[in-house]
């Protein structure tokens, strides 16, 4: 009988994705942490604004850089589960420290710890798919990034609730938020272990990556449940036969090997002209958007200091997240040719984005600042599901995890030299409303490249036609 359940448990793709998806909403459940900023400058922990923007929060930034290539590869080599539990562990001792910690140094470890914490997210999204078949790669998609969007909603307005009418501390509220994300490291003890991955375990794995043009064959060919069906598990220790040893590459050629395929991937997604210029928004954005995001708070308690203010950053977030949500998913329901009104849009709502960020800079009234951010996070989140859609549509699942992974790099460099530029005391130091003159400027650059590049293919494309027009026809 006990046989007979665990068989059950290992082919089904419903036990893993039910504990994926616990751990997905526990480790975002975190109802403290739109309440950083007014925590870390209360009483507390006694630090200043300056201290905040321009020496702990751009520790997050360097650390996330140092370790995000190293991470993404060891998660793929290492088959995800010991990167979640390695997650887990970040997040227990980021929020010890958060909580019973003291001083500048102390809070810098913090961004460190959180550092690895979002270093390693990269295994959350990727674990589903080596345990599950090709076929319920959508469903199971569906679950864990809606979930994570669920607990995000809940845990700002619970902190916003329980700020509000029950009088909690920021203290009480970050020990919420532990008690959390240590029921997600419990949920991580519990998945079953891949018995592959994407790129160093897959099946196969002397294939180089399917190519752009043939995605479907592609995740069929390369994806299998980790148990077989009707045959219970597979026993854990069972080794490849000997006619299998003899035919697969010692691990150190093999791991060169597939670095070596990874490149070539990568050169061959970014000859594609139109991958190349959905990629490029990608990074530029998502690096403004990280920066804003980064600091948002710490502009609001410029406008509206939180120890003589009301504080609504929980419900302001909650709503920020429904917008988001709403606009993703109105995307799907939006027939536009995007191979030809792409970069008009990415052009129009770059610029939105920017005209955001300048109300954010401009006025002085906290609600018009909160109104800022609502639009400016809506926009970035619709077109941050297109790009990902125009990418994905034509990419094999390994090229397009690849993609991801390079595209967020390419983002947090340009994040990293942001941070240097403005933010960290060692260079500029600017104060935190002149930051978002520099952040929304940068916006402003980013239409620009766009709508410049829009107009040129509107005019390239209409020369074409009247071209063709004028050529005598063949009778």
């Amino acid at each position: 009988m006990m046989d007979c359940w665990k068989g059950a448990i290992c082919s089904s793709w419903i036990y893993p994705t039910l504990i994926i998806c616990a751990n997905g909403f526990f480790s975002t459940m975190r109802p403290s942490e739109s309440f950083l900023t007014p925590y870390l400058t209360g009483p507390d922990k006694n630090l200043t604004v300056e201290q905040v923007t321009n020496q702990v929060f751009p520790v997050w930034t360097y650390s996330y850089l140092a370790l995000l290539v190293p991470v993404f590869l060891i998660t793929d080599y290492l088959r995800y589960k010991p990167i979640l539990l390695l997650q887990g562990i970040s997040f227990i001792v980021t929020w010890l420290l958060l909580l019973f910690a003291h001083g500048l140094v102390a809070m810098q470890l913090v961004e460190f710890f959180y550092g690895m914490v979002t270093a390693t997210e990269v295994a959350y999204y990727a674990y589903i798919y080596s345990v599950v078949s090709a076929d319920h790669y959508q469903r199971v998609t569906s679950y864990c990034r809606s979930i994570t969007l669920v607990a995000a909603t809940l845990a700002a307005v619970l902190g916003q609730l329980l700020v509000s009418l029950a009088d909690v501390s920021y203290f009480h509220l970050n020990a919420i938020t532990l008690a959390s994300v240590s029921l997600a490291f419990v949920c991580s003890f519990l998945l079953p272990m891949p018995q592959k991955s994407m790129f160093f375990h897959r099946k196969g794995v002397s294939e180089t990556l399917p190519q752009p043009d043939k995605a479907g064959a592609g995740l069929s060919s390369n994806t299998s449940s980790s148990c077989q069906q009707d045959k219970g598990c597979a026993p854990a220790d069972t080794g490849p036969t000997p006619a299998q040893q003899a035919q697969q590459p010692e691990p150190q050629h093999h791991v060169l090997r597939v670095l070596v395929q990874l490149g070539k991937d990568l050169k061959d997604c970014y000859s594609s002209r139109k991958l190349l210029y959905w990629s490029l928004w990608w990074a530029l954005a998502t690096a403004g958007f990280n920066q804003v995001v980064n600091y948002i708070q710490v502009l609001w308690d410029f406008r509206a200091p939180s120890h003589s203010s009301a504080v609504y950053n929980g419900a302001v977030e909650a709503v920020a997240t429904f917008l988001g949500s709403a606009t993703s998913m109105a995307v799907g329901y939006v027939k536009v040719n995007w191979d030809l009104t792409g970069e008009l849009a990415l052009g129009i709502f770059s610029a939105m984005d920017a005209g955001s960020l300048f109300l954010m800079y401009f006025t002085d009234n906290i609600w018009a600042c909160y109104a800022g951010y609502l639009a400016f996070k809506a926009c970035y989140m619709l077109l941050i599901t297109i790009a990902t859609f125009q990418i994905a549509v034509n990419l094999s699942m390994e090229r397009y995890a690849l993609m991801f992974g390079f595209n967020n790099f390419i983002a947090l460099v340009i994040q990293t030299i942001l941070t240097i530029v403005v933010v960290d005391s060692n260079g500029l130091g600017l104060g935190i409303s002149t930051q978002f003159l520099v952040y929304s400027s940068y916006f402003t650059f980013i239409a620009g490249i766009f709508l410049t590049r829009s107009v040129y293919t509107i005019i390239s494309i209409k020369c074409r036609n009247t071209s063709m027009a004028g050529e005598p026809t063949d009778h």
